[in-house]
């Protein structure tokens, strides 16, 4: 079942976040104290291009550099990320085919919001990152 909502996922709206997310994180790469912002976005990009199966948990080596990374982040461009996602998480949700695609949209806000501290792990084994 998570294929077939994977590869749907990919058609309707994955393919086109995947693209956002990688413009963004090349643009972000440009300048040396954009590169881990960059790697967030590259890293959500691949999670917004086949996000059934995974999910994000925290990481609790992650310290004060990333919770100010998150700041910045929420400021400069998780506000508008997130609001993107809710937007689309509605559109989706109209059809009762796209309530699955709406819910992913919406588990995707988090970590566009706050993207740093946070690993993407499958969700079968959601511990397995976090040493617990």
């Amino acid at each position: 079942m998570k294929t077939i909502l994977n590869v749907i996922w990919l058609v309707l709206s994955g393919f086109w976040l995947f693209l956002g997310y990688v413009l963004a994180g090349l643009i972000l790469c440009i300048t040396i104290i954009g590169i881990p912002f960059g790697i967030a976005a590259f890293r959500i990009g691949v999670y917004a291009l086949w996000p059934f199966g995974y999910t994000t948990v925290e990481r609790r080596d992650a310290g004060a550099p990333s919770c100010v990374g998150n700041v910045l982040w929420v400021v400069l461009a998780g506000w508008w990320l997130a609001l993107g996602h809710i937007t689309t998480g509605i559109a989706l949700c109209v059809t009762i085919i796209g309530i699955p695609l709406g819910i992913a949209n919406f588990k995707l806000i988090p970590v566009s919001l706050f993207p740093l501290g946070r690993e993407i792990v499958r969700t079968d084994q959601p511990f397995a990152a976090t040493g617990w």
